[in-house]
């Protein structure tokens, strides 16, 4: 169930019956001369309309626009700061609770928002108002990523590469994959900005100057429909599971 499509009377049953959402996040910013800027925010909604096709759940419009200052250098990168970020999830998760919703999925696909979200977490958990928990699709299916490029590249490659193949491969700039590739990084162990045991790099600019990692050329739509259907049985598993939670054991442990 998609929340902006609904009328408020059919919304009302939903939560006389359910008590799970889930809030796509995402960003938009540069992913190199291959990908849309709204790489991170086109995979997270397609997990959580996909998933919320599968098991009825609610699914809310997407957070487009996230942490992303480290991409600034690159045209047309939008962020917003780190508190006002925070503050803003946890103003529409609160807002979700006023409807009687007490857990939620942030369905992540961007890094930069990671940290943010389980503080937005820890905060809702802590005053107990709702257990909100951060997932990300790649990280449900490491093996499978792994096992499907050679290198898949944290940021721009070839996993996202072929997420986009599969989900809108009208917006892939298929005849840039190589320059992708040869302008870019494979790693950042490549980059060699790790200097004894610090990470000397803030931007992305610092490592790869076309603002990618990985060998792109190795996506293929195919792989992309593969991954994304591993990765949505884990986002249902999960769902299954916060489901069927007592709230009470989702909550803080009282002090020993």
């Amino acid at each position: 169930m998609y929340l902006a499509d609904e009328a408020w009377p059919d919304l009302e049953s939903y939560f006389e019956a359910e008590s799970l959402a889930l809030v796509p996040l995402g960003s938009t910013e540069q992913h190199g001369p291959h990908l849309p800027e709204g790489t991170d925010h086109l995979i997270a909604e397609a997990y959580a309309r996909e998933v919320a096709d599968r098991t009825g759940y609610l699914c809310t419009p997407t957070i487009t626009v996230g942490v992303s200052p480290h991409h600034r250098q690159f045209h047309g990168t939008m962020w917003a700061d780190a508190p006002a970020f925070r503050d803003y999830v946890e103003s529409i998760a609160r807002n979700l609770t006023y409807h009687g919703i007490d857990r939620i999925v942030f369905v992540n696909a961007h890094g930069g928002n990671v940290e943010h979200l389980r503080e937005v977490g820890r905060r809702l958990r802590d005053d107990g108002t709702a257990y909100a928990v951060e997932w990300m699709w790649d990280e449900s299916i490491p093996d499978l990523v792994d096992e499907a490029f050679a290198r898949n590249g944290p940021h721009g490659g070839p996993k996202e590469t072929a997420m986009i193949q599969h989900l809108h491969p009208e917006l892939v700039h298929d005849d840039r994959l190589a320059d992708a590739r040869d302008g870019g990084i494979p790693s950042v162990e490549d980059a060699d900005t790790v200097k004894h045991g610090a990470r000397t790099f803030y931007d992305a600019i610092d490592n790869t100057a076309n603002g990618v990692l990985g060998d792109q050329t190795d996506a293929t739509a195919e792989k992309g429909a593969r991954l994304f259907d591993a990765a949505s049985e884990q986002l249902v598993a999960l769902c299954e599971w916060l489901a069927d939670q007592r709230f009470e054991d989702l909550l803080p442990r009282d002090h020993v």
